[in-house]
């Protein structure tokens, strides 16, 4: 399996960067944001696309929830277990809501825009780097 999955090593090596832009989740029929989705979600109730605010307000979208897009660089497994707990634990302690999405080769934190750096900081303080 691709990655790292030993928690110890991920932590020691976790760094964390954040994507330029403001995200959003938009569910619904929208054609005109699949080709602008970051990421595009299929649940039983219907589709949710990741999209910049900018793009859902052009589309005529509702924006409920600003977020920053913050990766974790560590190449992790996606049979890792425990990054994603100890990742969205240290940020619940601080009261910062986190929205998880895995990638092959990383996972993704959408998070309260207003909280970004200090949730980047939350993050790195993880790590021994």
């Amino acid at each position: 399996m691709h990655g790292e999955r030993n928690l110890d090593r991920l932590l020691a090596d976790l760094d964390v960067q954040r994507r330029d832009g403001v995200y959003t989740f938009v569910t619904g029929v929208w054609p005109e944001l699949e080709r602008e989705a970051h990421a595009t979600i299929v649940e039983a109730e219907g589709q949710t696309y990741v999209v910049t605010v900018d793009d859902a307000r052009r589309a005529g979208a509702t924006v409920e929830f600003e977020a920053a897009w913050l990766t974790l660089t560590v190449n992790s497994s996606l049979e890792a277990v425990g990054l994603s707990a100890a990742t969205s634990g240290v940020l619940a302690d601080a009261g910062i809501a986190c929205n998880m999405i895995a990638g092959f080769h990383h996972d993704h934190l959408l998070i309260p825009v207003d909280r970004a750096d200090e949730a980047i900081g939350l993050l790195r303080g993880l790590s021994s780097c």
